[in-house]
């Protein structure tokens, strides 16, 4: 199975029972490092995530990922918080950080770029708004490779 596909299918089945426990799921990431396969969760509560919080995500997600058979061979499971600077990825997530530095990776090039460095200006029917070198720069959600906080 497609790294992509591993990534879709967590989202898939990890995000309500995890929803339910009073978290959110900021981004899923499968990768390689050296020889290792990693499936990295990063997850957010109100008021922070602590090591318990960890701990208690990895104790649920575990067996869920073992029934599910979604990763097939040896990898290891990192769950962490987002951090300083937070992934942002879904539109309640643009919404939210609107006013906020944030760093922007297109897919293809807009306007000639693909890097955008700035203040998040906003985001309106799929377009991800971002001022920087006093231009604003609109990409698609769809065109969207990374975005992060740049805090």
């Amino acid at each position: 199975m497609q790294k992509a596909e591993i990534t879709r299918r967590a989202w898939a089945e990890l995000e309500a029972p995890l929803a339910e426990m009073g978290y959110e799921v900021v981004e899923i990431e499968f990768l390689q490092e050296g020889r290792r396969m990693i499936l990295r969760l990063f997850v957010d509560k109100a008021g922070g995530i602590t090591l318990d919080d960890c701990t208690a995500v990895t104790q649920l997600v575990s067996p869920l990922l073992d029934r599910s058979d979604l990763v097939s061979g040896e990898y290891f499971l990192e769950v962490s918080s987002p951090g300083i600077d937070r992934p942002v990825r879904k539109p309640a997530d643009f919404e939210r950080f609107v006013g906020e530095p944030i760093r922007v990776r297109a897919v293809e090039p807009v306007q000639g770029r693909r890097n955008f460095r700035g203040v998040l200006q906003g985001f309106d029917d799929g377009l991800i708004v971002v001022a920087c070198d006093g231009q604003a720069y609109s990409v698609h959600i769809e065109n969207l490779a990374k975005a992060n906080l740049d805090r």
